[in-house]
């Protein structure tokens, strides 16, 4: 007889129900994919509702998976080892995927197979496919795990940026005539690069053919790679696509090296706040210019400055690891090597600050060792190499407008003000606008004096390195004249590393003093509170209108420093403790932070739209022209791209008199080298620019071209058009014929080819 019980089931008994262990419903909201996720579908949905085709976007989001970020990442874990998080992994692929495109696209261009490009990824899969040593790699390492907090502070940083780009450039630049013409006026510029690059190496000036090219480049043959390998056009890469992961990248980068240097992601994100909301207090009502703003790399206008921005990041984060002795191997040097590199052409105003800050720390190292150190140097070497070859051989010694003029930025800065650009400025002014332009500086980051509760973290190399590099960041801003500020690309490499130092101290301090999350919103409060109460109650407004006196400027900023002044005497006096000092330096440095929205976004003098730089009036709708994409649409179906372009328009329509010499679109869509369109970005129009003019109204350097070139439209003549073609290789007449006086006379001596609109192509047998 069985006397075993019998098996019964959990159904089967009430009781026993309620001790099954349920599957646990995870929460989707606490995702860590989620943030990611977020941000890439706003992004695809802004892209989207902003002309770019899914075709586009599904290729171009395949390509900088394939071809960039996957054979990256894999370098990546085989070069550079450690602990860190997926999305840090991912941003230093992408990053070393954008360079290694660039040197495979210099190679396969350089032969004439410009999709040669695609031996890199291929060779890169191959290699860790087949070798065991290296296929190991494709299994994902044990990631750092990245809190939730910090992933969506992360994502809302990029929303912002995509913000921004919505506020000001993608609303503001069509894809489509003729809202096309209406674009940021570099934007054609940039354009008509990538259609070089496209078609050439080495690169000549396009809107002027055989000038050389005296510029940072490399951004543009990434475009070019870009292009041929998704087959989209540049104009879609250059206005919608491009720009998109970079901004990410840079953004997870810069949260990498916050972390390494303050220890913390606190720390980090308070870096990346600051790099991202704060800029020098604005005190003034209705004026957005001058000291209170700087060109970061979060601007889709100035591609060689992010693309710069990009790459330059992993430079510092390497250096930061190899002075806190993480990573000091080969490979470790060969990534500096390579990033090192790729900076030097893609914007090598970022090697100067580098060579600086480098400098000062072998110093230090010097005199607290008593010996050479000899790794730094080597890292200076490298960056010094690197920047003489940059300008010597990239840019043939070029200068491009940039001449040693002390204060040059802070005497236009006064005039802006003050209502009278132009005007020589009286020497105490610009002693006083600089005093201005100083104090805005140690407002923004005051932060940097929390280090002084713990005076040895000064000697911390990564932090000399940072304020040496800031440092001279500020002194080039201070020293160089360009005549349109470019000195302050000096000053965009350098401040989120500036910024990371000010986070650094205030992280110091508010641990050591233990300050409550609660107390630090006050004193963030506080700030903004009273930057906006010293706005008022001065009630200046600039520029000045005429008659009042120019001391109502210091206003604002003397009873913000009588502010600062008491409140300083108070603490000592009271003999405040580190709290109260904690709770003063947060205070201060949200000062600027109301400045910061207003700064990037609200119309500046004159009431210029945000996408159309300070100074550069808008092209009138009345003076567009209609058909010139369909005509350099065709050109560009039904020419080779050796042949060489002439066109009768040099100036931006409707500033003809003086001629703006920023004309650029012929050769931007066309993708043709242009006999001479626009001259005033070549490097003889810089390298001939003094203080005092403006480039885009020099003249012409070569007088009897620019006079074969303009006859041929105004008095056409057999001799005149075979001079054009035998002497300057000219195959293609470009006609506006608004401005072809003799238009009908034209086709006698030229081939007409196709008319669409105000424009007529003629060809050239």
């Amino acid at each position: 007889m069985d006397t075993s019980s019998p098996v019964r089931s959990p159904a089967s008994n009430p009781r026993l129900l309620g001790r099954v262990r349920r599957p646990a419903i995870r929460n989707p909201l606490k995702s860590r994919w989620l943030p990611a996720i977020t941000v890439t579908a706003l992004t695809a949905a802004v892209l989207l509702y902003y002309g770019v085709s899914l075709r586009d976007l599904l290729v171009f989001t395949a390509y900088v998976l394939l071809c960039l970020t996957v054979p990256g990442v894999l370098l990546i874990r085989a070069l550079y080892s450690g602990r860190r998080t997926l999305a840090e992994e991912i941003a230093l692929g992408l990053a070393l995927g954008y360079a290694m495109e660039v040197f495979a696209y210099l190679a396969a261009r350089a032969i004439g197979f410009p999709l040669l490009t695609l031996a890199w990824p291929a060779t890169t899969y191959a290699l860790f496919l087949l070798l065991p040593r290296l296929r190991r790699h494709w299994r994902r390492p044990r990631h750092q795990p990245a809190p939730l907090w910090w992933s969506w502070a992360l994502a809302l940083t990029m929303t912002y940026l995509l913000a921004l780009a919505v506020v000001t450039f993608l609303s503001k630049n069509a894809l489509t005539w003729p809202g096309l013409a209406t674009s940021n006026i570099d934007m054609p510029y940039h354009l008509a690069l990538i259609g070089e690059l496209k078609y050439h190496l080495p690169p000549t000036v396009p809107v002027v053919a055989g000038e050389p090219l005296f510029y940072h480049w490399f951004v543009y043959a990434h475009f070019a790679a870009a292009s041929w390998i998704t087959g989209i056009d540049p104009l879609i890469l250059l206005f919608r696509l491009g720009m998109a992961p970079m901004m990410a990248a840079i953004v997870i980068l810069l949260g990498m090296i916050g972390r390494r240097v303050t220890g913390s992601l606190a720390g980090a994100l308070v870096a990346l706040a600051g790099t991202m909301f704060m800029t020098a207090p604005n005190l003034y009502l209705g004026m957005n210019i001058g000291v209170f703003t700087w060109r970061g790399f979060q601007s889709w206008t100035s591609p060689s400055q992010t693309f710069g921005a990009l790459l330059f990041a992993p430079v510092v984060l390497l250096l930061v690891d190899m002075f806190e002795g993480r990573r000091r191997d080969v490979r470790a040097w060969l990534l500096f090597g390579v990033f090192s590199l790729a900076v030097m052409g893609a914007k090598a105003t970022h090697l100067p600050p580098l060579a600086a800050g480098l400098a000062v720390v072998a110093g230090v190292q010097a005199i607290r060792h008593r010996r050479p150190p000899w790794a730094v140097l080597a890292m200076l070497g490298v960056t010094v190499a690197c920047s003489g070859y940059a300008q010597f051989v990239l840019f043939g010694g070029a200068r491009q407008a940039m001449v040693i003029d002390p204060l040059s930025l802070l005497r236009h800065t006064w005039g802006q003000l003050t209502g009278h650009p132009g005007t020589v400025a009286p020497f105490a002014s610009v002693l006083g606008i600089t005093t201005l332009y100083l104090l805005c500086l140690a407002v923004t980051w005051c932060g940097v004096l929390g280090l002084l509760r713990r005076p040895r973290l000064f000697l911390r190399p990564a932090v000399t390195l940072l304020l040496g590099m800031g440092a001279a960041c500020v002194g080039a801003v201070l020293l160089l004249g360009h005549p349109a500020a470019g000195q302050l690309y000096f000053f965009g490499a350098g401040y989120p590393y500036m910024m990371i130092v000010a986070a650094y101290g205030l992280v110091t301090v508010v641990r050591r003093a233990a300050v409550s999350p609660r107390t630090i919103a006050y004193a963030v409060s506080a700030g903004v509170f009273g930057a906006n109460l010293v706005r008022m109650l001065c009630d200046v407004r600039a520029p000045l209108s005429p008659g009042q006196p120019e001391s109502i400027l210091y206003r604002p900023y003397l009873l913000l420093t009588v502010i600062a002044a008491v409140l300083i005497v108070v603490l000592l006096l009271t003999r405040a403790g580190v709290r109260a000092w904690a709770f003063a330096l947060v205070m201060f440095t949200a000062v600027g932070w109301p400045a910061a929205w207003s700064a990037r976004v609200v119309p500046t003098v004159g009431e210029v739209p945000p996408g159309i730089p300070q100074g550069v009036p808008p092209v009138a709708p009345e003076a567009i022209p209609h058909g010139l994409t369909e005509a350099a649409l065709w050109l560009r179906a039904h020419s080779a791209p050796d042949e060489v372009v002439a066109t009768n328009v040099h100036c931006r329509w409707g500033y003809e008199s003086p001629c703006d010499t920023r004309q650029f679109w012929v050769s931007a869509l066309t993708e043709r080298r242009v006999l001479a369109e626009g001259w005033a970005y070549s490097d003889m129009s810089q390298s001939r620019w003094r203080p005092g003019e403006s480039t885009e109204y020099l003249p012409f350097w070569d007088g009897e071209r620019l006079r074969v070139n303009d006859l041929a439209f105004t008095a056409p003549s057999r001799e005149g058009i075979r001079r054009l073609r035998d002497r300057y290789g000219v195959r293609w007449l470009f006609a506006d014929e608004r401005y072809a006086t003799r238009a009908g006379v034209l086709g006698h001596f030229a081939e007409l080819r196709f008319r669409s609109g105000d424009y007529a192509l003629y060809h050239l047998a």
